[in-house]
């Protein structure tokens, strides 16, 4: 039986590679986001950290402003929104507005992790565990404002600008907890493959048979967040993949974690490797990330290689779209590895 066709987006980052400032690290988001609208890709996703000198996107929606300026078509959105530092009403504000500035266009993804240190966690919100326990009466409140449906005291509050195209409502995790809330509220669920060693197959097969239709979605809907590094040869591919697990660990060590694993520090603090916290049973995650955890999760290889790997887990969760999160140490062979897939998977006609 021939496969179905792949569907390929971006998560981006942001990263602050090499000898590059920050201003740089956004030019190059840019870059990137341009770049994958031209190859077809079908969204381009940013990811939101704090306090992380080697990543660039605390705001998500700030900087979805500025890439919709600069693109006409591709899907743009966040990867993601960590819900339990933000009132709901504020986060719908923010997306309506970047829903009528960029009409169809606007994914609003959230999720559950502090994605900074214990102190910066501080600032933004206080007690982060409290917070994460209020993530189901966010995800209600939320969607009641994206839908049009909230009220305070019985009194209608509309998250304005209303625009002509409400954002999509995606929920990232990497396990039964974050698919649980994703089925229950009616929103997309992206499993965090590249950094996760939870059964996939598994959560996304809870999602779909628990899954309640919404006025936002009718029927379940899924992507999987895979780490891809494509090159030329398998051998260039691995030496890159390489580069940027070092990077990984000598520039910004947890970074998956940070990133939006719910293998989420209490508090966000810092602890040994493989050491559990008190918030890993409130957000539901496993334990704390590494490179080389991150490297094992990696598709390398070639785009004919890489698209083969794709069919398969295709196949083993029933998705047909993966949001590609490449981690190299150069910006330029980071560009490079995305528009080799393109060329191999989405401009090859999927044959």
């Amino acid at each position: 039986m021939k496969p179905l066709p792949l569907r390929l987006s971006v998560l981006d980052l942001v990263p602050v590679m090499q000898k590059a400032d920050s201003h740089t690290a956004l030019g190059q988001a840019v870059t990137l986001a341009r770049t994958a609208e031209k190859l077809g890709y079908t969204r381009y996703w940013v990811s939101e950290h704090h306090d992380m000198k080697q990543l660039a996107s605390a705001c998500p929606e700030v900087l979805l402003a500025h890439i919709g300026a600069h693109t006409e078509h591709i899907r743009i959105g966040s990867g993601a929104v960590l819900l339990p530092h933000y009132q709901p009403v504020k986060v719908a504000e923010a997306f309506h507005l970047l829903a009528t500035l960029h009409p169809g266009r606007i994914d609003l993804g959230i999720g559950r992790a502090p994605g900074g240190s214990a102190h910066v966690t501080l600032a933004l919100s206080g007690n982060f565990l409290e917070n994460v326990r209020k993530m189901p009466d966010k995800i209600r409140d939320l969607t009641a404002l994206i839908e049009g449906e909230f009220t305070v005291e019985g009194e209608r509050v509309t998250a304005r600008p209303v625009p002509p195209d409400s954002p999509e409502l995606w929920l990232l995790g990497t396990n039964a907890k974050s698919a649980a809330y994703a089925a229950e509220y009616g929103t997309g669920y992206v499993f965090g493959r590249f950094m996760s060693d939870n059964d996939g197959a598994a959560v996304l097969e809870e999602y779909r048979s628990a899954f309640r239709p919404s006025r936002l979605l009718a029927e379940p809907k899924a992507i999987v967040a895979v780490g891809a590094v494509c090159a030329e040869t398998e051998e260039r591919a691995r030496e890159l993949a390489a580069e940027g697990a070092g990077w990984l660990r000598s520039a910004i060590p947890a970074a998956e974690e940070a990133a939006g694993s719910e293998a989420a520090q209490a508090q966000g603090r810092h602890r040994p490797q493989g050491a559990p916290s008190a918030a890993d049973e409130a957000a539901g995650g496993g334990q704390p990330e590494n490179a080389d955890a991150q490297g094992r999760r990696t598709l390398i290889g070639t785009a004919g290689q890489i698209k083969e790997q794709l069919h398969e887990l295709q196949k083993l969760y029933g998705a047909d779209e993966f949001l590609i999160v490449t981690q190299v140490a150069d910006y330029a062979q980071r560009l490079k590895s995305y528009e080799l897939l393109a060329s191999g998977i989405i401009g090859a006609g999927q044959q």
